[in-house]
């Protein structure tokens, strides 16, 4: 039965005002911002969507770190400057300030919930060890009472929030290629990865580093001879050994990791600061001593930085030549500012006669935990989750 006029014409309205309020209603969950992201965004300046989060100054804040040497369950000895010593605090204040925007604040509970049920690994030597610990300490901080497990057997190292089914990894690699034992020697094969790679498969994200120990000779080289396509070498020049070796690992990448599933970093060179010379007005002859950063930019283009700058050209080549999307953590600029960041004698691995004599045994290529770690995890959730 046809409705009276009065009655359609009303009902109409009415379903034409329904839809219309569902209509804006749409309109407006489109536009809006969640609130998780309103706090996290990079705003507040111009041009904040190409922000580059990597270019920016250090600025003495307020804030607290979010974990002390005494409460996360998992930092080396080596890292931990609280425990071991260090008077001075101010390198924990220091903050990563964008030039052209700000950075989310990295947050825990945030990391946890969209992780749930997924594995983060990181891949390489005792820098990306460095990186892994922190962010178990900055998640561990977030959920101090959530149940956790460390499950370690070398090279792989998991550490399993249980509560969120997340497992955060670490896998030690420091060629990330395989080194072989033949005829009783230690062969680095710059072209076989399969060794190591196997333990890689499946992860959610992973993100790898590489570099300082292809540089290492006499006691400190990893290895005896280097192999390739059946042949082996004494030695050859360190940075076509290691484009070779990085070129394996970009091709096993390239052929085995699933963009779809997987997210894939690589962290570049951190730089070292065992030479005074390279910054104005030293307090010794390397880090020791050192409690501000270098202001600007200048202690980037020092002697002390060649081989992170040139190991740093072979990374971005061998990345721009890859199939696969990988995001470069480019730290290096940043962290080269941070002189006053390193355990230097602060260090568990130091005995007491070392720390007495600072001009000798000091650690100004590691990073204090917390410390500098910790802005590199802030700006790889910036990575992962907001860029």
């Amino acid at each position: 039965m046809m409705l009276p006029f009065s009655e359609r014409s009303s009902g109409v309205l009415a379903a034409v005002a329904f839809s219309s309020s569902v209509l804006l209603l749409l309109l407006l969950d489109a536009f809006a911002v969640p609130a998780a992201a309103s706090r996290h965004r990079l705003d507040a300046a111009p041009g904040a969507a190409s922000c580059d989060v990597f270019s920016g100054s250090w600025v003495l804040g307020d804030a607290s770190a979010a974990y002390t040497g005494y409460n996360c369950p998992l930092i080396d000895a080596e890292f931990n400057c609280q425990l071991y010593g260090r008077p001075d605090s101010d390198y924990l204040r220091y903050r990563w300030k964008p030039a052209g925007c700000e950075l989310p604040t990295f947050d825990g509970a945030d990391f946890l919930t969209r992780m749930k049920g997924k594995t983060v690994m990181f891949v390489g030597d005792s820098l990306g060890r460095n990186q892994w610990e922190s962010l178990v300490c900055l998640l561990h901080a977030a959920a101090p009472q959530s149940p956790a497990q460390l499950v370690s057997s070398d090279p792989l190292y998991n550490y399993k929030f249980l509560e969120y089914e997340l497992t955060v990894s670490f896998y030690r690699a420091t060629y990330l290629v395989d080194i072989d034992v033949v005829q009783g020697k230690r062969v680095l094969m710059l072209d076989d990865i399969s060794g190591n790679a196997e333990a890689w498969r499946g992860a959610d994200v992973l993100s790898f580093n590489s570099g300082h120990w292809w540089t290492h000779t006499g006691a400190m080289q990893g290895w005896d001879y280097m192999g390739e396509a059946g042949r082996y070498y004494e030695d050859m020049d360190r940075t076509v050994a290691f484009q070779r070796g990085l070129t394996t690992w970009a091709n096993w990448v390239d052929l085995n990791v699933d963009p779809g599933k997987t997210r894939v970093f690589f962290q570049s060179m951190s730089p070292t600061h065992y030479s005074s010379k390279e910054w104005p007005n030293p307090v010794s002859k390397n880090c020791y001593g050192e409690t501000t950063p270098v202001v600007g930019l200048n202690s980037t283009t020092t002697a002390g930085q060649a081989s992170a700058s040139g190991q740093n050209q072979v990374i971005q080549a061998v990345l721009r030549g890859m199939k696969s999307p990988v995001r470069l953590l480019d730290i290096t600029a940043l962290s080269a500012m941070r002189k006053d960041a390193h355990p230097s004698v602060y260090s568990g691995d130091l005995t007491p006669a070392q720390r007495a004599n600072p001009g000798g045994s000091v650690d100004c290529s590691h990073w204090c935990l917390p410390g500098l770690p910790d802005t590199w995890n802030q700006l790889f959730y910036t990575l992962l989750f907001y860029k």
